[in-house]
């Protein structure tokens, strides 16, 4: 068995995000193994003829070991499918959370996973906190997402499934080049983890380490629904605090608007959030327009409230004489 600290999700309502690939599968019998207990949740993306083969997979495997599936049929996306895709999952497990009360969902992303996609963000210009877009641990509004698997590459899992004759599939979607991540995979990282994997696992652990340095210039002094106010100690690294905390969002900035950050300390991003910098506090919200009673507004001028944020919190109903900091 693999080596795999799973304790503390003992007490804990989980939910594995399945595919019954190697990956996913390898981590649902890991948890089995551990006697973690957990449901699992599986999308139909209708794209293969095995498609139908795995979700009947999943349904048996459930049934086997007294677990419930959840699962779903996406609709067909006639562009961006991976972004749209990846959208359209995290939207159902989101929804599940919701209504059965999840802690934590469980993703079998591994060290493969975090090498392309460190390799594809480096193409495209980015920093160290960019450069982990994978995190072991991160948390949303309420639940918190876990990638068990992160320092396992797909080669160990597979032979983890091999040794134990442990059920698995193979996605022939994988083979596409049509996929950026694919062609990532079979030009690079495959052959660096064949050759150098050793070597990789450390260098991930040392940009861990510097990515929670650079991380300790900015703390979150308030977080309500989705306002948040950063307390900045570094003018330099408000682009990456914006950046950081919207990725936590479900939003990506691009070079363009990183820079823009840069230059700005009031503007709207992408016509969908707010960020209003005041002194060395950093305010983050969704965008509005909302009209507002002059009563509110002045008492929002009182507590030093960024005109951009006001909006959001008086739909949202904060009081704006709790974030006086």
């Amino acid at each position: 068995m693999l080596d795999l600290n799973l304790a503390h999700l003992q007490q804990k309502k989980n939910l594995l995000a399945f595919s019954a690939g190697v990956d996913s599968s390898a981590l649902f019998f890991l948890l089995i193994e551990n006697n973690i207990q957990f449901d699992i949740a599986i999308v139909d993306y209708g794209l293969r003829s095995q498609s139908k083969e795995e979700l009947s997979h999943a349904k048996s495997l459930a049934r086997k070991y007294k677990l419930f599936c959840h699962s779903i049929a996406a609709p067909k996306f006639n562009a961006h499918f991976e972004q749209k895709a990846r959208d359209f999952r995290y939207e159902f497990f989101d929804s599940l959370v919701t209504i059965e009360g999840y802690d934590n969902v469980l993703t079998a992303h591994q060290l493969n996973d975090q090498l392309e996609w460190m390799l594809m963000r480096f193409t495209k210009g980015a920093g160290v906190s960019e450069l982990l877009g994978l995190e072991a641990i991160s948390k949303r509004n309420n639940y918190t997402l876990l990638r068990p698997l992160l320092s396992f590459s797909k080669e160990e899992l597979l032979a983890y499934l091999k040794s134990n004759d442990y059920p698995y599939f193979i996605d022939e979607s994988n083979q596409d080049e049509k996929y950026e991540r694919n062609k990532f995979r079979h030009l690079f990282s495959d052959a660096l983890l064949s050759e150098y994997k050793e070597g990789i696992k450390r260098s991930f652990a040392y940009l861990r380490k510097d990515k929670e340095i650079l991380e300790s210039a900015f703390d979150t002094l308030y977080q309500e629904k989705s306002l948040i106010i950063l307390k900045i100690s570094n003018l330099n690294i408000k682009a990456k605090a914006v950046d950081m905390t919207l990725k936590k969002l479900g939003y990506l900035l691009s070079a363009a608007q990183r820079q823009e950050i840069v230059k700005e300390d009031s503007l709207v991003i992408g016509g969908e959030w707010v960020v209003e910098l005041q002194e060395d506090l950093l305010y983050i919200a969704p965008y509005l327009r909302d009209e507002m009673p002059k009563k509110f507004k002045e008492v929002c001028r009182l507590a030093k409230i960024p005109s951009k944020i006001r909006p959001y919190l008086f739909q949202e109903e904060i009081n704006p004489e709790f974030l006086i900091i």
